[in-house]
């Protein structure tokens, strides 16, 4: 294994009876970065994860964490790693400093219950687990998963269920868990997160590797059009829908003219161009390449196709 991968997968497959649940998968995770594994319901994602976790055995392949084959880890493995399922197994009057002090000792350690302030659970550390709001659920499982100081974290949807707020909370801590040097690997269905958040991603469809890159080179390498949105003040470009090299028409809807276009540059310069033409004036012009949502979905539908 190279000393700059936290995680090696090599043709991994697990099988349920007939069913292959995970299909000859192979990928690779640096040090200290983000990496999404991305998929529909029943990809194999947490299939996956299990089997990199230990908690599985697999049909056959190779998995090495940080050197170290879950099969044959003797304890080795969970020393190295924190895993946050997506639930906890918490029980209700647990407190939050109680399941650190639980889970310390399954570790041999003695936590350290700053962390829960710093994941703020400061004021909630003697409430009953099931008083909890999702979001500080969620914060506490983080904080067990984290409280052993693992070089590498498993995160199984981490943020499903939760709002805006605590969502965008619980991104800054896992990317200040990334900037400290750990490396964070997690299993998610919000293709925004994951655009957001992750270093490097994979698509998984029906257990076998699609692909694999970071968000800006998964995108890239799908549907090369880029949307061309616009408004003006005197809506010329609605009245005329002046034609752009490359281009074609999408839309007319409250207030704005679409455009997809293969030329994006020309395009823009020659309705720039016409607005000045008309005399009119630009209120809104937006540029945008394909989303990572865009994306998947463009790529299971193919997937879908294929079979």
């Amino acid at each position: 294994m190279s000393d700059q991968y936290a995680l090696e997968v090599r043709s991994l497959v697990k099988e349920y009876g007939k069913h292959r649940a995970v299909d000859n998968l192979s990928f690779s995770v640096a040090k200290g970065t983000i990496f999404g594994l991305l998929g529909p319901n029943g990809a194999g994602k947490t299939t996956t994860l299990e089997c990199i976790e230990g908690l599985r055995d697999r049909t056959s392949g190779e998995i090495y964490v940080l050197g170290i084959d879950p099969a044959t880890h003797n304890g080795a493995l969970y020393r190295a790693i924190g895993v946050q399922l997506q639930t906890s197994g918490i029980p209700g009057m647990m407190t939050p400093r109680d399941a650190m002090r639980f889970f310390g000792r399954y570790h041999g350690i003695i936590p350290d219950m700053a962390l829960l302030d710093r994941f703020g659970l400061g004021g909630r550390k003697d409430v009953p687990y099931a008083s909890l709001s999702v979001g500080q659920k969620r914060r506490l499982s983080l904080a067990v998963a984290s409280a052993h100081s693992p070089d590498v974290l498993f995160l199984d949807e981490p943020t499903a269920g939760l709002d805006v707020e605590s969502r965008l909370e619980l991104h800054a801590l896992i990317r200040e868990m990334r900037d400290a040097g750990r490396t964070v690997v997690m299993a998610t269905h919000d293709m925004a997160e994951a655009e957001n958040l992750c270093d490097e991603l994979a698509i998984i469809i029906g257990g076998k590797l699609a692909v694999i890159g970071t968000p800006s080179q998964v995108t890239a390498a799908g549907d090369k059009r880029t949307t061309i949105t616009v408004s003006t003040e005197n809506g010329s470009v609605i009245q005329v829908k002046p034609r752009l090299p490359g281009s074609s028409l999408v839309s007319v809807k409250d207030g704005y003219v679409q455009y997809q276009t293969h030329d994006p540059g020309s395009s823009v310069v020659k309705l720039l161009a016409f607005i000045e033409e008309q005399q009119d004036v630009l209120v809104d012009l937006r540029v945008e390449r394909p989303s990572l949502e865009q994306r998947f979905m463009e790529i299971t539908k193919n997937k879908e196709t294929a079979v």
